[in-house]
């Protein structure tokens, strides 16, 4: 059976090959618990510093500021309960975008029934969060903002400088899940000014569960986890110096090649685009998330009156990709996001994801195009 081409680069990437590489000498030979104090564990700890000093040149970051973890979705666990919890003295009130990923809004919502209150932002059609919303929202008892850089569904991206100096001018923090941002477009801290940012291994081509905070110099969170004092005392367990070494490694190979990258993801994804619509017709498919503000290698496509899990059982032996909805019997199940945006759900319940990546040829391309275009155009 011929291997399906692959689109579905926001769900997860493969190990690069350089990362891959980079890691092999960490699986036999430098096996050493970073806290021994013996060359052994000097030699792994130099490995978790040399990786530390690549993410922090990667986002912007002071080399402390980094904090290792398990993958974004701890790396938001520590950053919005920890930060919660250390400065709930301040205030209780939290507000988040109702498009955040449920590593997100699950962790917020976790926070409500401990005491705290949750005001969730609407979005607009294009799934963009409207300052003056937050500014509204904002109150005296505000103490974390939650909304994440790029969204992982339709690729739209905030404008986070605005949010972060309307949340700062409150006296309150900001965090963003930068998951799906970090390694398609630039990700710089400061220039954003969030104070605790997370960031996802697997999402640019370093292996699975691995991850990193970012927590801004004079940010105070508390452990949510007991144990001993790793990671600055915020995060216990040995660290995993495989997958860490791998973490830095791709953080290096981002920084070396992210125009190249962006324009080709931007290449592949406006390709697939235009033949789609091109193919199937402008009446029946429509393209959700802004036009221009986007991850340069996300689609969101719906297909008129059609539905989603359909299509993609159809598609799924030749191009895999995800869905935005689920129809089962007289139940459509339709995202968060597409639901937040307001999509319409005749539009929605037909919403497929496309998401390209470094590996991505036009030739690819053109055959998904020629498939789902083929599928799209039987079932009409």
């Amino acid at each position: 059976m011929k291997t399906p081409i692959y689109l579905d680069y926001n769900a997860t990437t493969p190990i690069d090959k350089r990362v891959a590489d980079a890691m092999l000498p960490y699986l036999y030979d430098v096996f050493g618990n970073p806290s021994s104090s013996h060359p052994y564990g000097v030699q792994a700890k130099l490995v978790l510093e040399t990786a530390r000093r690549r993410l922090a040149s990667m986002l912007r970051a002071l080399p402390d500021e980094i904090i290792f973890t398990g993958g974004g979705t701890e790396s938001n666990n520590l950053a919005i309960r920890g930060y919660c919890l250390k400065n709930r003295l301040k205030g209780n009130h939290i507000i988040a975008s109702a498009i955040e990923h449920p590593a997100v809004l699950d962790v917020c919502s976790s926070l409500v029934e401990v005491g705290f209150e949750l005001t969730i932002l609407p979005v607009d059609q294009y799934g963009m969060v409207n300052p003056q919303d937050l500014h509204s929202a904002l109150r005296s008892d505000t103490i974390l903002v939650s909304i994440m850089h790029a969204n992982n569904e339709v690729g739209t991206i905030q404008p986070i400088q605005e949010l972060t100096r309307i949340t700062h001018q409150a006296g309150a923090a900001f965090h963003c899940d930068a998951a799906q941002s970090v390694g398609k477009i630039a990700v710089d801290v400061d220039e954003m000014g969030v104070d605790l940012l997370s960031v996802a291994g697997h999402k640019l081509y370093a292996p699975k569960g691995v991850g990193a905070l970012y927590i801004r110099t004079g940010i105070q969170i508390e452990k949510i986890t007991q144990g001993a004092g790793h990671e600055r005392n915020l995060r216990p367990g040995t660290e995993n110096v495989l997958e860490i070494a791998g973490l830095g490694k791709a953080a290096e190979i981002v920084m070396q090649d992210l125009d190249i990258n962006n324009h080709h993801f931007r290449e592949m994804r406006d390709r697939l685009q235009l033949g789609i619509i091109t193919n199937v017709g402008g009446d029946t498919s429509r393209v959700n998330g802004h036009p221009s503000l986007r991850l340069p290698n996300t689609l969101s496509i719906s297909f008129f009156n059609q539905q989603a899990n359909v299509l993609l059982s159809r598609i799924s032996a030749q191009v895999a990709a995800s869905a935005g909805a689920a129809c089962h019997a007289d139940q459509i199940n339709i995202s968060n996001v597409l639901a937040a945006m307001n999509v319409p759900v005749e539009w929605a319940m037909g919403t497929l994801r496309f998401s390209v990546g470094r590996e991505t040829t036009m030739e690819e391309i053109d055959f998904a195009i020629q498939i789902i275009s083929q599928i799209v155009k039987k079932i009409y």
